[in-house]
């Protein structure tokens, strides 16, 4: 597996761990803007139907881990150099950003005294610097640990839901747009978060609304895909950690440019020259 090429775009996690405490509201769609007005066609299962899920999970592991296989990252955990601490689980949660720190408290409160609940004033010690200190050197062991127990596993899921999953479904629904889509808006959240930065998820959507408008406004879907994904693709590049927009090029307008709006298999696609296949 090929880590070095996890999530490249490192340096937008503080922009997006920016917001992770004030997330929890986001299943109503307040903090995103979802109105309750427009929603997505009936005629096909939404990103949040299992079967759907379980594409985009695969989809996003594969940027961020050169692999399918998105359930072999729970136990996933390494600084990569980026500034921001361990990065680990399968969505990249970060020592140094907050939402590691939220996840085992999460972790902790449904489970007290579990091998991690110990790193607790470590984690609030070390949030917002690179610093291991206080979890060096059984820390990463100890996280491998906990990865076999299926409540961290699920507390990584209600995590990964609660903070970019479900409120990149909701504003994708409520713009009218269909898995595809929903995707599309999922994958920007992961890797540019919803902060008030430029660069930021929100931002790139207002910077493709100046040319394009969403279905539930009128407007033609693949086009205003188009213009989110030109929007995204710039604030890739304000960056070099985002310089590489294959995740984008050779995959999400692969699918785009073949009108696979439902996102359905089979999908062919690559990513960082990577070749993948969902059948």
């Amino acid at each position: 597996m090929v880590y070095a090429d996890r999530e490249k775009a490192a340096p937008a996690r503080l922009s997006r761990r920016a917001v992770v405490a004030a997330l929890g509201a986001v299943g109503s769609g307040v903090l995103l803007g979802v109105s309750r007005a427009g929603t997505a066609s009936a005629a096909a299962p939404g990103l949040d139907d299992p079967a759907k899920k379980e594409i985009a999970m695969k989809l996003v592991s594969s940027a961020e881990n050169s692999s399918l296989d998105w359930k072999a990252q729970y136990k996933y955990i390494e600084d990569i150099g980026d500034g921001r601490g361990y990065t680990a689980g399968i969505i990249g949660f970060c020592s140094g950003t907050g939402d590691m720190l939220d996840l085992v408290q999460l972790y902790t409160d449904r489970k007290p005294g579990n091998v991690l609940a110990k790193y607790l004033p470590a984690l609030r010690r070390v949030n917002g610097t690179d610093s291991h200190a206080g979890l060096d050197p059984n820390y990463p062991g100890d996280w491998r640990r906990a990865a076999q127990d299926t409540a961290f596993q699920q507390a990584q899921n209600d995590e990964r839901d609660r903070v970019y999953f479900n409120p990149a479904v909701a504003r994708g629904k409520a713009d009218g747009l269909r898995a595809l889509g929903q995707f599309i808006y999922y994958d920007a959240l992961v890797m540019h978060g919803d902060g008030d930065d430029p660069t930021s998820f929100r931002n790139i959507r207002k910077r493709a609304l100046r040319s394009a408008q969403p279905p539930a406004q009128g407007g033609n879907e693949t086009t205003y895909l188009n213009a989110f994904l030109d929007a995204r693709v710039w604030a890739m590049k304000q960056e070099e950690a985002h310089s590489d927009t294959s995740r984008v090029d050779t995959e999400q307008r692969v699918f785009l440019r073949k009108g696979n709006l439902d996102l359905n298999t089979p999908l062919d696609w690559k990513v960082y020259g990577d070749s993948y296949h969902i059948g």
